[in-house]
């Protein structure tokens, strides 16, 4: 691997801890490529080369996790769910949650949780954390069947 390649990575690879950090921060795509000291066309790219999906869509991926737990707690509605993890439109939040998870925000929020309540969180997030299902994400991740 080139020299260029490794400092790229290393830059790609802070942009997205910061989307991890700051994802209830407005964050966009070219003020993350100024970060990186890339161009935002080249920083897209290079950042789906090297995760597999493009930034927006792992910032996106990342609200919709941390919102899945603020609706199992279920002390805040949609809206203050949807403005906390730093979506700033209801309809585009819960039209990608529900692209996401495969149910509204109020369906998810709405049904018992109870089932993972003695799951360790970081167990939780690996069976909740949105997967992909064919070219796009739109299933949780399920314990497979028991036989």
């Amino acid at each position: 691997m080139r020299r260029q390649d490794l400092d790229d990575l290393v830059r790609l690879r802070r942009a997205r801890d910061r989307m991890d950090r700051d994802y209830a921060e407005p964050l966009d795509v070219p003020a993350l490529a100024r970060d990186a000291l890339m161009s935002p066309g080249h920083f897209s790219r290079s950042f789906r080369a090297a995760f597999g999906e493009t930034p927006y869509g792992y910032l996106m991926t990342r609200r919709i996790e941390r919102a899945k737990a603020l609706l199992r707690r279920g002390d805040l509605t949609v809206t203050e769910v949807c403005f906390a993890v730093g979506c700033t439109s209801l309809g585009s939040f819960s039209s990608r949650f529900s692209q996401l998870v495969g149910e509204s925000p109020s369906a998810y929020r709405a049904r018992s949780h109870d089932d993972g309540a003695a799951v360790p969180a970081c167990m939780a997030k690996i069976h909740t954390r949105p997967v992909r299902s064919g070219p796009v994400r739109n299933k949780e991740a399920r314990p497979a069947a028991r036989p």
